[in-house]
């Protein structure tokens, strides 16, 4: 008997928050650190990803379009098809710039490097 896991579409943020992420060839990138949420619209602006560093030193902060990611249910992770070559080159923040992602110029940027239309059109 195979083990195939159904589960339930809807999930939490806190059980997002924390997931790991992984590329198409299966290297590990980071693990999602927040979900931002457009709260007047209902959408899931962006999935940020926290890469890199050691217990919190030295982190990098990448904001993700939510549709830039595939869950795995056999890695329990989502998987991203970027390298971390294409990830060093990709669009981040600090933790303390945040509030960048209202602004519509750099959230432009972010969804054009994913090729994916932004959210809030």
């Amino acid at each position: 008997m195979s083990d195939t896991r159904i589960t339930n579409p809807l999930i939490s943020c806190h059980r997002v928050e924390g997931t790991e992420v992984y590329n198409a060839d299966g290297d590990r990138l980071g693990h999602i650190d927040s979900i931002m949420l457009d709260k007047r619209k209902g959408n899931v602006a962006y999935a940020v990803m926290s890469f890199g560093g050691f217990l919190g030193i030295g982190e990098e902060y990448h904001p993700l379009p939510w549709n830039a990611l595939t869950y795995n249910d056999n890695l329990d992770a989502y998987v991203i098809r970027l390298s971390k070559e294409q990830l060093n080159a990709a669009p981040r923040l600090k933790r303390n710039e945040y509030e960048r992602l209202q602004d519509h110029i750099y959230g432009k940027s972010v969804y054009a490097y994913y090729g994916a239309a932004p959210y809030w059109y």
